[in-house]
């Protein structure tokens, strides 16, 4: 069993914006979101499950309106699900233990990064900085986070 679950608790502690965007797969308002444009060092975890998903070496601004990262920490964590609402056909991303809705991915990011840009909303996120990685159980992942 994992360490990172979803729980009543958890869910009960979300703001009425973060249950909206994780439990009901909505979306925040472009250019709203608090975590757009954090730029200190750290992971980003699901504000549900508190798994981790995304290291801020690998988010840059695409210019959407949303937090942008070129690849998940641990694809284990991010499921993607073919998503055909809204008359298109998207990728939709999931924590896979958390099953929080955390935004999309598309094929048009950084081609020297590999060409995704995972587009996430910060309502789904809780940022981690670098500092408390360690004490919050995360240090694994410190090698994912770069030196400013």
């Amino acid at each position: 069993m994992s360490q990172y679950q979803k729980s009543a608790d958890a869910i009960s502690a979300l703001t009425a914006e973060q249950y909206r965007v994780t439990q009901e797969n909505g979306t925040e308002r472009p250019g709203t979101g608090e975590l757009l444009d954090n730029t200190s060092p750290g992971i980003y975890v699901d504000v549900v499950s508190g798994e981790p998903l995304f290291a801020s070496s690998a988010k840059f601004e695409s210019g959407c309106g949303w937090p942008s990262f070129t690849k998940a920490i641990d694809s284990f964590n991010v499921n993607e699900i073919t998503d055909n609402s809204h008359g298109m056909t998207r990728i939709e991303v999931r924590s896979s233990h958390g099953d929080s809705h955390l935004g999309h991915v598309f094929p048009d990011g950084p081609t020297d990064q590999g060409g995704l840009r995972y587009c996430i909303n910060s309502a789904s996120l809780r940022f981690v900085h670098r500092d408390e990685m360690t004490s919050q159980g995360y240090e694994a992942y410190l090698d994912q986070v770069e030196d400013i």
